[in-house]
């Protein structure tokens, strides 16, 4: 298992106009199965999802993310197509739809740097509606 560096912007608009912008830095275990490269790391307050540890999962068209711990989270986010989930929290369960408009990997295929840029819209039932853009950048790990 290779250390990589992770770096997450994640871009969100919602359906009042309103833009919030998060940026999270880490460390990730990173190793190949299947021909889909994973990237394993912990959550921390920051990203609002303290107490989890999320993994994603990168295939050619096709980008996984699974959380586990204080909250529970799949989403998976393939080009054009629907995504019906639920979102746990601490506080309680929601319906989750996400449509996807673009996975675009840009990765080298013996380290597995690059990029990978996701654009998609999601509805919690009821509670909110946006339109979130991720630029996920990975990095290999420098020895000190």
């Amino acid at each position: 298992m290779d250390r990589v560096i992770l770096k997450i912007n994640a871009r969100q608009h919602n359906d009042q106009g309103e833009e919030d912008v998060m940026e999270l830095v880490t460390e990730a275990k990173m190793y190949r199965k299947d021909g889909a490269f994973y990237l394993v790391y912990e959550e921390s307050e920051l990203s609002g999802m303290d107490g989890c540890v999320t993994t994603l999962i990168i295939q050619k068209n096709k980008v996984s993310l699974k959380r586990y711990g204080a909250a529970n989270q799949e989403l998976i986010f393939e080009e054009g197509k629907k995504y019906l989930g639920m979102y746990e929290t601490p506080m309680g369960c929601t319906e989750m739809e996400i449509l996807t408009d673009l996975v675009a990997p840009k990765l080298d295929e013996k380290t597995a740097t690059g990029t990978v840029d996701v654009e998609y819209e999601i509805s919690l039932r009821g509670l909110m509606e946006a339109r979130n853009k991720l630029l996920i950048e990975i990095a290999e790990k420098k020895e000190e």
